[in-house]
């Protein structure tokens, strides 16, 4: 009975932390207006389309000196991506940078990284999907520290995310990326207890 009672209060635990991850969520969109920075990264994924869009609208307005769409389509061509994006010519072909190598959110991370370093950029405006912010933050602030970098969370809303508990679509999303988001805490908190020069490099790691 004991065993039973403690697997009730887990349980009752992890489905409180789901509801108030969800309403994190919820509450992150729309976006406030970022501050200005050296870059925008756009990472892909499910609607890269509005992610993409969003990215070169603040390029467009002046939040950052270019724009880095992360895990791009290996079968996507540049115009594809311009066209996605809606972005003008001139500005697209002198400040919009594809990556090709990320395949998930640590290759996103290490990519992101990546350029950065390239670029000699130390803050960053990150755009992408509200329900995936906060496990995105989570795994570029692990390769992208502070001091030496500042990052920005900029969410972009996700369509029929509202009432997510309605449907099976929906549910599933929100309870898939908050398990993802609990294993990534749980393994930055494992790592933390060590010396920080003795962590893997989390761009070797799967996520």
């Amino acid at each position: 009975m004991k065993s039973v009672a403690a697997f009730m209060v887990v349980a009752l635990i992890w489905v409180a932390g789901l509801f108030a991850f969800a309403a994190r969520v919820e509450r992150s969109t729309p976006a406030a207006e970022p501050e200005l920075a050296d870059g925008i990264v756009a990472l892909t994924g499910a609607n890269s389309n509005a992610r993409i869009s969003a990215a070169v609208t603040l390029l467009e307005n002046g939040k950052g000196r270019r724009v880095l769409v992360s895990g791009v389509n290996r079968e996507a061509s540049r115009e594809d991506i311009r066209t996605v994006s809606r972005a003008v010519r001139r500005l697209y072909d002198c400040c919009v940078d594809l990556g090709f190598t990320a395949a998930d959110t640590v290759g996103n991370a290490r990519e992101t990284q990546e350029w950065a370093k390239a670029m000699r950029f130390s803050t960053l405006t990150i755009v992408t999907a509200d329900y995936h912010i906060p496990r995105a933050m989570l795994e570029l602030r692990a390769v992208m520290p502070e001091p030496a970098y500042r990052l920005q969370a900029y969410p972009v809303a996700t369509p029929d995310l509202k009432r997510w508990w309605r449907r099976p679509a929906t549910t599933r999303l929100m309870v898939v990326e908050y398990s993802k988001y609990l294993a990534i805490l749980g393994r930055e908190a494992v790592l933390g207890l060590g010396p920080r020069d003795d962590r893997p490099d989390a761009a070797q790691q799967k996520g």
